[in-house]
This record gives structure tokens, C-alpha cells and sequence, in this order.
């Protein structure tokens, strides 16, 4: 058994919700509301890119993203994010926290508008330079899921460390929200500026050449709010258990949370002695990682990778789900900037009315409800509503009846967020030791991005008609089959789910066993 916990933790543990846990919570935050904003802002605009890239002289129809490209811009920033996620989850606790937390933002403020200037006005040198960004967009982006879990989990007292962390990741609803917003704007202001005919009156003047300034301005747009917290970044101190637990200096530990908390803390020299002597020095690859917390990192990576599944093929793909169940009116139809409008106005209602909601209901509720039953509920509710959409299908698509599958897709966010996605994000960040913590969160978010990669893959060619599938596609199962398969794969989230523990209101010592005997384990919650 390893000695006492230190008194600069106990000290965290036990510290009352004051100024500086909100502090966190924001300077965290913005990078997630950043994040969020750059994965999903593309959606948004890949119709637009579409018609002005690829409309071709004389065609009846607007121009769209042939397959190969569609796939690709949707999916390089998720592929970089992957990588993020390992690079920068390992760095964190070989470097410090805080010693690439600035470096993450930085990367991901430069790419994003780096995005919105890629070169040339004609399609491969504007994709090509687009993908190009995006990709490293996306490993900035990824190193801020090990890093801000992490660092707000290390910061936070026991009580209520998962409504922080939650609350952290809550600002992934806002980002989805505000990147609706800002291209409702911003496709207003220039349809009323430069108004536009439809396709199928005037093919050309529909586009216009103002649309090329439009995606550019969305993209680039979500940097503001991020790079205005960078300075606050750089004034964090340490978390204390990074310095305290993993390069042994209790004294500066001590100095910075004395700081922090506006309070003497003093350290014990035995206890200090104890802890240094009683460290662990085991690694992920270790027999002893393995009988500890194998268990623990399977729950966690592949209940996110099943997540990540569902969620992204649902949230990139809304604009095409929308279409095929007329809820949004041929593209041909409208003009080019009318069609943008239309697409985030859908999305703005269901970010507003499911999206954003479920993830407070998780801030609300993690520390009194618990992260496994929160986790056990969405993913039921998940594979319930997703049913509840793919059985009646034919029926719900039909003219008249577009309300009941708005309601029912819409319940299928609300449970992701008041769910699996909030928690397998909060869960990685409490359960393993400090000095592999942002690595093995770096892990399991990357297996949540490889399930997104082939959610956003994989959907857009299986979700493809069997009969008539889209130009350039091959037939698919269709949309119908498609649901089924993604209402399976919430189902076996739910099953994966009961490995995972129960951190609520312990110690990040007491859950993770750190200096434990190894005959010292966490049972998981179901067990």
C-alpha cells in the first residue's frame, strides 16, 4: 500500500467551487468551442464548394463534391485529429500539460485560417490546399482533447469534477451552434447584398462570384473566440499532480496551488519522502498497466470508437439525411447562398433543440446520476430512437410527416450528448494514473476518431440508394438499412459500457490505485 495522498491534492480535492474552477472550465472551453466549430463547419459549406468547384457548363443539376473528394474533405481533419490525439496525449505527460497546451491552439488558429485562404480560384488547388489544412487543423485539434480533460480533471475537486470536465466539453454544443449561426449571417448578408436567381433559372448568376468569399469567411471565422485565450493558456500554472506525482517537485506543486487557492498549504517531508519512494514506474506496455487497467482502457476505447460511429456519420451527413426526407427542397431549386441558408437553418434547430441541451443535462446531472448510468442511458436511448426512426422510415419521409423524424433525430443527439458522448470524453481523464493519463485519453479518443472516420466514410456510400444512388456514387443499402446498422452499433456501445467504472466523487488517487499493491483494482460499475 503507498502512503497517505499528499496534502497539496487533498487540498484540491477538498476545495470548495470558487473563481478559478470557472476560469479553467472557460480557458479549457474555448478551445472546444474552437473545435467543434472547425470539425463541423465543413458541413456546412461542402454543397456550396459543390456548386462552385464542380458545376458543369449546360447541366440541369447544381454541381456537387464528386465521392472521392466529398470523403476526403469531410474526413482529413478527422484523420488529423487521430493523430493529435496519440502525438499530443503522449507529449503531455512526457512534457507537461501545460507545456503544449499553448502550442495545440496556436496550430489550430494558424490552420484554420491558412484553410480559409487556400489557393487559386480553380477546384484541385482549392481542395488540394483546403485538405491540406484541415489535416493539420485537425492535429491541433486533437491535442486538445488529452490535454484540456486532463488539465480540468487534475485541477478539480472530487465533488464536482465531472460537472467541470463536462462543462469543458459542453462547449463543443456551442461551437455547433454558433458555426450554424455564423453562416446564417453570413449567407444573409450576401444573398441581400448580391441577390441571386435559382438553379434552374440561371445557372451561373445562381452561384455567383461572391460564394467564393462566403465559405472562406465560415471557415475562418471560429478562430476569434480561441485565439483570444491563448495569453490565459499561457498563465496556468501546472497541475499540480503533473508536478507533484510525475517529476517528484511537491515544493513547486505546493507553491502554485498555494497560489491558486489563496490558501498556505504545507507539505509533510515524510509523506513527501513516501511518495517519492512508493512511485510506480510500470508503463502503458507493462504486465502491470495490463492487470490494472487493460480492462479499463478496452471500456474506454470502444465505447467511444462505437460512439464516434454514430455521432459523426449523423452530424457531418445531416444536409444529405435532410434532403433525402424533403425537408430541405432540391438544390436546383435555389440559388447557391439560398441553399446554404436553408442548411444551417435545419442544423441550428436541431443543434438548439437536441445538440446543446443534452450536453448541460450532462453538466447538470454526472455528479449525481453518475458517469455509467449516464453513459448506460444514451446509449439505449440512442439505439431506441434510432430504431424508432429506421422501422417507420418510408412512412416518415413521405410529404406531411417530416416533424416526427425532425423529433426523433433530433432525441438521438439529445441522448448522445446527455450520454455516451459526454462521458466517454470525462471517464478516460479519471481513471488511469497521472503519468499516463493524457496518454491513454489521447487513446481512447483517437479509437472515438477512427469510429468517426468510418462513420463519416462509411455512411456516405452505404447510406446511397440501391437503385439510384448519387452521381458518382455506388449503390449503397440505402438510408433505411443504413439506420439499422448505426442502431447496432449504439447497441453494442451499450453492452461495452458495462466494463466502465464509476468515478463519481472519489479521488483521481482512490479511482486510479496510483502507488497501489497490484493486487489493488477498480471493478467496473456493471460488475
Amino acid at each position: 500500500m503507498a502512503g497517505e495522498q499528499l496534502n497539496v491534492l487533498k487540498a484540491l480535492d477538498q476545495a470548495k467551487t470558487q473563481w478559478y474552477h470557472f476560469t479553467a472550465v472557460v480557458i479549457a472551453g474555448m478551445g472546444f468551442f474552437t473545435d467543434a466549430y472547425d470539425l463541423f463547419c465543413i458541413s456546412l459549406v461542402t454543397r456550396l464548394l459543390g456548386r462552385i468547384y464542380y458545376t458543369e457548363p449546360g447541366s440541369n443539376e447544381p454541381g456537387h463534391l464528386p465521392a472521392n473528394v466529398s470523403a476526403a474533405v469531410n474526413g482529413v481533419a478527422l484523420c488529423g485529429t487521430l493523430a493529435g490525439q496519440l502525438f499530443f496525449g503522449w507529449l503531455g505527460d512526457k512534457l507537461g500539460r501545460k507545456s503544449v497546451y499553448g502550442f495545440t491552439l496556436i496550430l489550430m488558429v494558424l490552420c484554420s485560417i491558412a484553410s480559409g485562404l487556400s489557393f487559386g480560384h480553380e477546384a484541385k488547388g482549392v481542395i488540394g490546399t483546403l485538405c491540406f489544412f484541415r489535416f493539420w487543423l485537425g492535429f491541433g485539434v486533437g491535442g486538445d482533447y488529452p490535454l484540456s480533460a486532463t488539465i480540468m480533471s487534475e485541477y478539480a475537486n472530487k465533488k464536482t469534477r465531472g460537472t467541470f470536465i463536462a462543462a469543458v466539453f459542453a462547449m463543443q454544443g456551442f461551437g455547433i451552434l454558433f458555426g450554424t449561426i455564423v453562416t446564417i449571417v453570413v449567407s444573409s448578408a450576401f444573398r441581400n447584398a448580391f441577390p441571386a436567381p435559382p438553379f434552374y433559372v440561371d445557372a451561373a448568376t445562381s452561384i455567383g462570384p461572391e460564394a467564393d468569399y462566403v465559405w472562406r469567411i465560415i471557415v475562418m471565422f471560429g478562430t476569434i473566440p480561441a485565439a483570444l485565450t491563448y495569453y490565459w493558456r499561457m498563465k496556468m500554472p501546472e497541475t499540480a499532480r503533473y508536478t507533484a506525482l510525475i517529476t517528484r517537485n511537491t515544493k513547486q506543486a505546493t507553491a502554485d496551488m498555494s497560489r491558486v487557492l489563496n490558501k498556505d498549504i504545507t507539505e509533510e517531508e515524510e509523506k513527501v519522502q513516501l511518495q517519492v519512494a512508493s512511485g510506480d514506474t510500470w508503463g502503458l506496455f507493462s504486465r502491470q498497466f495490463l492487470s490494472r487497467h487493460g480492462l479499463h482502457l478496452l471500456a474506454t476505447t470502444s465505447t467511444w470508437f462505437l460512439l464516434d460511429v454514430a455521432f459523426y456519420s449523423q452530424n457531418l451527413f445531416q444536409k444529405d439525411i435532410f434532403t433525402k426526407v424533403g425537408w430541405i427542397p432540391p438544390a436546383r431549386t435555389m440559388s447557391a447562398l439560398e441553399e446554404l441558408y436553408r442548411i444551417a437553418r435545419a442544423q441550428a434547430l436541431i443543434a438548439l433543440c437536441g445538440t446543446v441541451p443534452g450536453y448541460w443535462f450532462t453538466v447538470a446531472f454526472i455528479d449525481i446520476i453518475g458517469r455509467f448510468w449516464i453513459q448506460l442511458m444514451g446509449f439505449a436511448m440512442m439505439t431506441i430512437f434510432m430504431l424508432a426512426i429506421a422501422v417507420p422510415y418510408d412512412y416518415l419521409v413521405k410529404p406531411g410527416h417530416h416533424t416526427g423524424f425532425v423529433v426523433l433525430y433530433g432525441l438521438t443527439f439529445f441522448f448522445a450528448n446527455f450520454g455516451p458522448n459526454s462521458t466517454t470524453f470525462i471517464v478516460p481523464a479519471e481513471i488511469f494514473p497521472a503519468r499516463l493519463r493524457s496518454t491513454c485519453h489521447g487513446v481512447s479518443a483517437a479509437a472515438g476518431k477512427a469510429g468517426a472516420i468510418i462513420g463519416a466514410f462509411g455512411f456516405l456510400y452505404a447510406s446511397q440508394d440501391q437503385k439510384k444512388p448519387d452521381k458518382g456514387y455506388s449503390p449503397g443499402i440505402g438510408m433505411r438499412n443504413a439506420l439499422f446498422v448505426l442502431a447496432g452499433t449504439n447497441f453494442l456501445g451499450l453492452l461495452f459500457s458495462l466494463l466502465v467504472p464509476e468515478s463519481k466523487g472519489r479521488s483521481l488517487e482512490e479511482i486510479s490505485k496510483e502507488n497501489y499493491d497490484d493486487d489493488a483494482t477498480i471493478t467496473p460499475a456493471g460488475v
